[in-house]
């Protein structure tokens, strides 16, 4: 899902000034990739359109753990990248609603057996941090994104190794780890996806690793190996860093 977000002059000025083919726009000194990250909301001031208050600070808390700031390269992290804005777009809406949902399900089947979770990916998320919160309760005596980041990530692990036991809470249909997995790559896909879609704000993760974007032609580099690539990323929207 795109980015859904209320329209301003400046905006609009902004994203029409991306949708231009041209490598180096300036704008009163700003590249097109700056002035791209100007429009894009800023993450502290961004109200959620599908996670409560609760669960949203929940996302916030575990992105930030699963990609945190000055990683590897002094790497941006989740946060500074939108990548919560991202997971929030991405369920607002009918997104997956082309998954099949006539049982029966197993949930204990092999990945070979394909999705066995009676539930679409909105669903996971609400009833997954539903009861990772109330584990957290039971052993912290405080909500997932109150613990101290030791303890997060011990969370975290726990359901991922299923440590956290969700049907010991009442739910027979979701595994831990199948709610980690959903979160997981959530938060990769909100990484390292285009900008339009509320993540990767400003590029920032394509800059780090060197990833060229959405250029389109790269033959002139087809046989220059172990060669680092010189020229920045270029948005789906066509801006530059």
């Amino acid at each position: 899902m795109l980015l859904q977000k209320k329209t301003t002059r400046r905006k609009f000025l902004l994203g029409s000034l991306m949708a231009l083919p041209v490598g180096t726009i300036m704008m009163k000194g700003l590249s097109a990739a700056q002035a791209a990250e100007m429009a894009a909301p800023d993450l502290l001031d961004y109200k959620p359109v599908f996670f409560s208050p609760d669960e949203w600070q929940f996302i916030m808390a575990a992105a930030d753990r699963l990609i945190p700031a000055g990683g590897k390269g002094k790497a941006p992290g989740a946060l500074e990248t939108n990548v919560p804005i991202f997971i929030d777009q991405q369920m607002h809406g009918d997104f997956g609603e082309e998954i099949y949902m006539q049982g029966p399900f197993n949930v204990h089947a092999p990945a070979t057996m394909g999705y066995q979770i009676p539930f679409r990916p909105q669903q996971i998320y609400k009833t997954g941090i539903r009861l990772a919160n109330s584990w957290c309760q039971q052993n912290h005596q405080k909500d997932f994104h109150a613990l101290s980041d030791q303890d997060k990530d011990n969370a975290l692990t726990q359901l991922q190794k299923n440590g956290i036991r969700f049907a010991d809470m009442g739910e027979e249909s979701l595994v831990a780890s199948q709610f980690f997995g959903e979160l997981l790559s959530d938060t990769k896909h909100g990484y390292l996806a285009d900008p339009i879609y509320g993540g990767n704000k400003g590029m920032k993760a394509w800059i780090a690793m060197g990833f060229p974007g959405a250029r389109a032609s790269f033959t002139e580099w087809v046989k220059q190996h172990n060669v680092p690539y010189p020229l920045g990323p270029v948005s789906l929207q066509g801006a530059r860093a």
